[in-house]
Order: structure tokens, then C-alpha cells, then sequence
């Protein structure tokens, strides 16, 4: 029970700020204008701050596991791969490739993470180095699949010199790229600098939600209703019963087997919306499956940690 409440806290309030936008839109207090300028916001300022500030204070030489680093870090790899060769056999309209991998592979790690491994085990445990480990391959996946899979599909070199550049200029990764060296070398940051830097992240997960509600479309999102239940269900079940039992085949430990049921099972991430919408990707169903997936997840979270102490790996 414990675990569903914490759960229900954590994805609840989510889905609240995400109505909360809509209903402000609904009554006009803000506009599409605000709302385009939000997404951009949160994609060229926020979000990469953000994960700067939650990569570059993780110091990951302390409990450097490289065993459970590799898995994190080919899983990432392996279940983007499954996800999108699942995407290709069940998307008829290509177009919605780019959004449906994301959404179907792509889990708010570094939201959900930290605070639920210590909300199970009692500290943050392996959690700050699977953020590490997979958030930046989870954004350099991404940029790939949404833009070979998006509105503007290219192929061949072109696509692959175009997907490199995105790569190159997309500011979530930039934000990752500079927050490695402060984690790898452990570089302390002035307290000035700290407290700035938290304002400016603090309001990433917000503005992103109030946006993605603003832009929510009823009619829109009926259409893609039925992708949507499948890239969540791949996402909260599928690969979990993939991926939980390679990890506890490897014999990691309870704080590891917790960090790896949030690298592939938490709902998806709130910034997939953002690329999705300014990488001219079809943001509508980005959108669906983060309202769907995080509706959903305060259950199948709790029923996965249910599953792992009866088997007695947590």
C-alpha cells in the first residue's frame, strides 16, 4: 500500500498540471502563442539546465558499477531497438514512428528515479548512475528516431548527416554533454551558480506540462488513441518482462533491480513531448501516451514492486 501511495503522489500530480493547462487554454488565460513559446522554453533553456544540474551533480566514481553501468547503457540501446521494429510492423502511418519509439522506450528517469529508489530502499542507490547511464543515450535515440521517424522523414546519407546534426545541435544534449565532465571529475560548483541554475531547472517540469495541456487536442487525441495504449502498454509491461528478469539473472542487488524497473518501466518522460513538438514530430500522440502512461503507471509501478519483493530480489 506504502508503495501505490507513493506512486499515486508521484504520477498524480503530473496529470494535474497537464488538465491544469488545458483548462487554463479552455478559458483563455493563456494562448497558442504562450504555449509555442513555452515548448521552446523548456527545449532550449529548461530541460537542458536541468539535466545539466542532475547530471553534473551526480558524482558517479563513487559507486562506480561497471557491470550495472553496461546494462543500463546497452539496454538503453537494445530496447530502443525492439521498440522501433515494433513501431515499424505496427505504425501504418510512418509518420508517427519518430513519436511512437520515443514514447514507447523512453521513461522520465531522471524525474522518477532518485525518488523512488529511496522511497523502496532507503536511499538513492544505484539510481543516480543509471540517470547517467541511459539518460544521455535515451536523447541521442531520440533525436535518431524522430528524425528518420517524424513529419520530414529523410534516407540514406542525407537522413544520417541530418540526424547528426541534430544530435549535434539539439540543446537537451548539449546540456547532458556538459554536465558529464563535472560528474566524471567530480567539479564543484559555486553556490551562486548552483542556486541560479536550480531556479532555471525548477521550472522545466511545469511550464512543459502546462504546454502539453494547452496544446492537447480532444479530437486529435481520439485518433491516436489506440498507438497511444499500445507504446504504453510496450512501455509499462512489455519491457519490464524483458528486461527485469536479464537483470536479475546478472545478480545485481535490490537498489539496482529498483533503478533498472524505473530505466524501463516508468511512464514516459515529459521532455519526449517537447522534441517531439519542435522536431515537427507528431507531438498529439507524444502527448497521449505521457498522459496515458503516467495515469497508468501508478499502478503498474506498484504491481512490478509487488512482483520483485515476492520474489524476493528487492
Amino acid at each position: 500500500m506504502d508503495n501505490f501511495i507513493f506512486s499515486i503522489n508521484a504520477t498524480i500530480p503530473i496529470f494535474l498540471v497537464i488538465l491544469l493547462g488545458w483548462f487554463l487554454m479552455k478559458i483563455h488565460i493563456i494562448t497558442e502563442e504562450f504555449a509555442n513559446v513555452a515548448n521552446k522554453y523548456v527545449f532550449k533553456v529548461a530541460l537542458p539546465v536541468l539535466l545539466f544540474r542532475d547530471i553534473a551533480t551526480t558524482s558517479i566514481l563513487d559507486d562506480l558499477n561497471v557491470k550495472f553501468v553496461l546494462f543500463c547503457f546497452f539496454g538503453t540501446i537494445i530496447m530502443f531497438g525492439l521498440v522501433w521494429v515494433l513501431a515499424l510492423i505496427y505504425c501504418k502511418d510512418r509518420t508517427m514512428i519518430g513519436a511512437f519509439v520515443q514514447g514507447g522506450a523512453r521513461g522520465s528517469a531522471a524525474v522518477l528515479g532518485v525518488a523512488f529508489v529511496e522511497n523502496i530502499c532507503g536511499n538513492s542507490g544505484m539510481a543516480p548512475l543509471m540517470i547517467v547511464s541511459a539518460v544521455p543515450m535515451y536523447n541521442i535515440i531520440s533525436v535518431i528516431a524522430l528524425t528518420f521517424g517524424g513529419n520530414d522523414r529523410q534516407r540514406g546519407t542525407a537522413g544520417i548527416k541530418k540526424a547528426f546534426v541534430n544530435i549535434l545541435k539539439n540543446p537537451i544534449i548539449i546540456g547532458i554533454l556538459l554536465g558529464i565532465p563535472f560528474s566524471v571529475f567530480d567539479i564543484p560548483i559555486p553556490a551562486i551558480p548552483t542556486r541560479t541554475i536550480s531556479y532555471i531547472a525548477q521550472t522545466a517540469t511545469p511550464i512543459a506540462l502546462i504546454a502539453i495541456g494547452a496544446g492537447f487536442d480532444s479530437q486529435q487525441a481520439l485518433t491516436r488513441l489506440k498507438p497511444s495504449l499500445v507504446a504504453t502498454v510496450i512501455k509499462l509491461v512489455i519491457l519490464p518482462v524483458i528486461f527485469l528478469p536479464a537483470a536479475i539473472g546478472m545478480g545485481f542487488g535490490p537498489s539496482e533491480i529498483v533503478a533498472i524497473l524505473i530505466m524501463v518501466g516508468a511512464p514516459a518522460t515529459v521532455s519526449g513531448y517537447i522534441m517531439a513538438k519542435n522536431m515537427d514530430n507528431d507531438y498529439v500522440l507524444s502527448s497521449n501516451i505521457i498522459v496515458l502512461s503516467t495515469l497508468l503507471s501508478s499502478v503498474t509501478l506498484t504491481l512490478w514492486v509487488f512482483v520483485l519483493k515476492c520474489l524476493g530480489v528487492i
